[in-house]
């Protein structure tokens, strides 16, 4: 499996409500992330996941494209929390060790009503 491929599959999991197995399979015992409103640690940001993913079951999550270079892997994805909620644009960054997730930052950005650039944002 390719670190792209774990990425995907770790984001896909955890947008499903399955941070857990997630991060059993995927995230490196030395993980940390840099998600500016949760604490760096693990199990923190697995909990995180696993809440949004209780309170949003109708979330949509979208992979439009992922990136790899060596030991990091960028996911661009389209994110829409429920049926008529906004779409946001997100940007996963992924530092690997020995095929396991090490380091994790997310950037999102929400979709406006009315988008100026012609090119979209996906």
């Amino acid at each position: 499996m390719t670190k792209k491929e774990i990425a995907q599959d770790f984001l896909q999991l955890t947008a499903k409500g399955q941070s857990r197995k997630a991060f059993e399979l995927f995230v490196a015992d030395n993980f940390k992330h840099h998600n500016a409103y949760f604490k760096g640690d693990g199990p923190t940001l697995m909990t995180a996941m696993e809440e949004n993913a209780q309170k949003n079951p109708n979330k949509i999550f979208e992979i439009q494209r992922a990136l790899e270079d060596g030991d990091l892997v960028a996911v661009h994805s389209r994110v829409r929390q429920t049926l008529a909620g906004t779409d946001l644009a997100v940007m996963h960054i992924f530092r690997f060790e020995a095929n396991k997730i090490a380091e994790l930052w997310d950037f999102g950005q929400a979709v406006p009503t009315d988008l100026v650039n012609e090119n979209g944002m996906f």
